[in-house]
């Protein structure tokens, strides 16, 4: 049985696919397009799963979108005669709607096929639904409550639910037009930084400042008693609005979401070019306070509502890497599951899953414990390409690429490190990384001119081996995915500035010998050298989505003032 799972028109669009028990592939659209968050249909992505697992689309038994057209009907409608939303609003609204309603279609037309040739039962899986399955279903739980939290999907923006075996059980949502995600947004606006997907800028930012307004905040966001929440409406035009997203070309586009009452309450917007003061750290430093706050206001209900003792959660707000490290500290839940692509990508294999599981009742699935899932090249494909360049090359193989490497870092050096599968997910996890020396002082300032040409503020990743967290962190736990931020031990905040945050954290990634060997390798050859199992990782991109291919990994190396380049066992050097 072949279960193809779609995110489709809806940013971070995505495409996923199992096999009986086993996940062969996932991928998102951005990868292949090179356009952050790509919206749309994913054809590319749907592609590159079946390739993956050797089938056509007339093999596939079941499609599963993560859009459910039909889900909340009546409160969309009641909502935009209530507050008479623009015609144009009302009309891009039905348009999206159609879109996700007619997927058949959308793959008739692009596999050129006719009706009888597609045997696979389409089923729409509400957004937050498919949420809540990614984390639940991919978890080794057998039990646990369940936290769906984002901007909005299928008019809902929260959704708490237990999960027990192979179901899951809604308990209550959050509906249009209050949503936390959109609380974020808001503000990640009104500071400045208008593009989609920015908001992780202001929890970077937050450090810098103190949480000086989180009083005057609680009138913008407001705690129930019931363990959820609501939006004071004067602080935003969405409702009246509509929220006018545009998927133009696959980049999403949100309109600005504050009124002016916030800016009479807050002051004057920041210019996306104007300098940061210290009141906006202090703001950001507030928003990303109070945010935390809430997710323990729900989480520590839901936890009194159900008695479980573990939680999973998903959604664009469980994006929050800072505030999922203090989850099990100021929360009565004692286990944590994440997903590594808790975002929008995700919902594909919550689809998925939800079928697999809540539709068809099958046995829960092995859990899948690395996110490499995405694409893959030999060496031979990779010296194809440097040859077309007329590139010089060298093949490293095990230890001698191990030490060849790490003297690179120590030397100062920057590294493009593509191996494997690519990762599936926002974070790069080893597979399509830069890695440099935590050690060094100036390795932000360096990363950052010759390559990632990004703000200042924001931090990079610690990669360290599993075993070596209790030295390093305040707190010990399995991070495979970079999803949690923990403290680090202050007297080593000297011996790692690089990548320790103006707070004394890193967002730190565990790296298991079991589940990667080759990165594990890497890191052991400069930890025998150093003394320091840690290298400092980001993304390897510059200012687009992760590379994909050698030849988009090559394309970043030669643009950039990178020292070095690996791909697989073939290194590139300029020295």
């Amino acid at each position: 049985m072949y279960i193809l799972g779609i995110n489709a028109y809806h940013a971070d669009a995505s495409a996923c696919i199992y096999h009986n028990d086993q996940l062969i592939a996932a991928a998102e659209e951005e990868r292949f397009r090179r356009i952050k968050h790509w919206a749309g249909f994913p054809t590319i992505a749907i592609e590159f799963c079946l390739k993956e697992a050797g089938i056509s689309i007339s093999d596939v038994d079941y499609i599963g979108i993560s859009r459910d057209p039909k889900a909340n009907l009546g409160k969309k409608v009641f909502t935009a005669l209530k507050n008479r939303l623009s015609l144009s609003n009302m009309l891009n609204r039905a348009k999206n709607l159609k879109k996700a309603a007619s997927i058949e279609e959308e793959i008739l037309n692009h596999f050129k096929i006719n009706k009888s040739d597609l045997k696979a039962q389409i089923i729409n899986v509400e957004h937050h639904r498919s949420h809540l399955a990614s984390a639940f279903f991919a978890s080794d739980f057998e039990e646990a409550a369940i936290l769906s939290i984002d901007g909005f999907g299928d008019y809902s923006s929260t959704m708490i639910a237990t999960g027990k075996v192979n179901k899951i059980t809604v308990l209550d949502t959050v509906s249009y037009p209050h949503s936390a995600g959109v609380f974020y947004t808001t503000f990640t606006q009104y500071l400045g930084f208008p593009h989609y997907g920015d908001e992780y800028k202001i929890m970077g930012l937050a450090p810098y400042g103190e949480a000086k307004y989180v009083e005057q905040l609680r009138d913008v966001l407001i705690f129930k008693d019931n363990g959820l929440f609501e939006l004071n409406l004067d602080y935003f035009n969405h409702p009246k609005k509509g929220v006018q997203m545009v998927w133009e070309g696959g980049v999403p586009n949100m309109d600005s979401l504050y009124t002016q009452h916030l800016v009479d309450k807050f002051g004057p917007l920041r210019d996306k070019d104007e300098p940061l003061s210290q009141y906006h750290k202090d703001l950001a430093a507030s928003v990303q306070r109070i945010t935390e706050e809430l997710i323990f206001h729900i989480l520590n209900h839901l936890q009194k509502k159900t008695g479980l003792k573990n939680i999973c959660i998903a959604g664009g707000v469980a994006q929050n890497s800072v505030a999922n490290g203090k989850i099990l500290a100021n929360t009565t839940f004692e286990k944590l599951y994440i997903p590594p692509a808790g975002h929008d990508a995700g919902t594909c294999l919550g689809a998925a899953l939800w079928i697999y599981n809540q539709v068809l009742d099958k046995p829960r699935l092995p859990i899948t414990n690395h996110g490499y899932l995405g694409s893959q090249f030999s060496n031979e494909e990779i010296i194809e390409v440097l040859e077309k360049q007329n590139i010089e090359y060298k093949k490293l193989e095990g230890e001698a690429l191990f030490n060849h490497v790490s003297d690179c870092l120590i030397n100062s050096g920057v590294v493009g490190w593509f191996q494997g599968r690519a990762e599936f997910g926002p974070r790069a996890l080893g597979h399509r990384s830069i890695i440099a020396d935590p050690r060094r002082i100036d390795a932000k300032e360096i990363l950052n001119a010759k390559i990632k040409r990004r703000e200042s503020f924001r931090p990079f990743a610690p990669s360290i081996l599993k075993e070596y967290v209790s030295e390093y962190f305040e707190m010990v736990d399995d991070v495979p995915f970079m999803e949690k931020v923990f403290p680090i031990k202050k007297e080593k905040h000297a011996a790692i500035p690089a990548v320790t945050h103006a707070d004394g954290t890193g967002r730190l990634q565990t790296v298991d010998k079991a589940v990667e060997p080759k990165y594990y390798g890497l890191i052991e050859a400069f930890r025998q050298k150093t003394g320091v199992p840690i290298l400092l990782n980001t993304s390897f991109n510059e200012n687009e989505p992760i590379v994909n291919t050698p030849e988009e990994a090559l394309a970043c190396y030669l643009r950039t003032k990178m020292d070095m380049l690996v791909m697989g066992d073939i290194v590139v050097s300029r020295v």
